[in-house]
């Protein structure tokens, strides 16, 4: 019996740090939304800490962190670390922002997910969170 679409696709959406510019992620998170999956949007300045135990608490299939501030090679190594330690290694981590390809790859090889530049297609991002929980987990 297969229990593929039992319910949405859960999202945790973040801005890790001082970075106040949320355009780019709501704009994500109203696509997410309209593609089918359910979305929790913590806001502005959160820690890795607050990110990773937020998506504990919501029960969420993928975390997306949007990064403008050239924190990514901090921002994203911290979230892994913390995923590992809570037992989230189910759980995408993927995100996008202004970050160079080559770091794109280093963060890809120690775990992250695809990681989106500024004007990629929303619906490419929805497929590809899709198909990776499709692919990972299992509800």
């Amino acid at each position: 019996m297969s229990t593929e679409n039992t319910r949405p696709i859960r999202v945790l959406l973040a801005k890790v740090g001082l970075d106040g510019h949320d355009r780019g992620a709501k704009v994500i998170a109203a696509s997410l939304r309209d593609a089918g999956m359910e979305v929790i949007y913590t806001g502005l300045r959160q820690t890795a800490e607050m990110v990773v135990n937020a998506a504990l608490q919501e029960d969420v299939d993928a975390i997306g962190i949007s990064i403008l501030s050239g924190a990514h090679n901090t921002v994203f190594p911290k979230l892994i670390q913390l995923m590992k330690e809570k037992g989230m290694e189910d759980v995408l981590l993927t995100g996008g922002g202004i970050i160079p390809e080559d770091d794109m790859k280093a963060l890809n090889a120690m775990g992250v997910g695809r990681l989106f530049a500024p004007g990629a297609p929303t619906k490419e991002i929805a497929d590809y969170i899709t198909n990776w929980v499709r692919t990972h987990r299992n509800f």
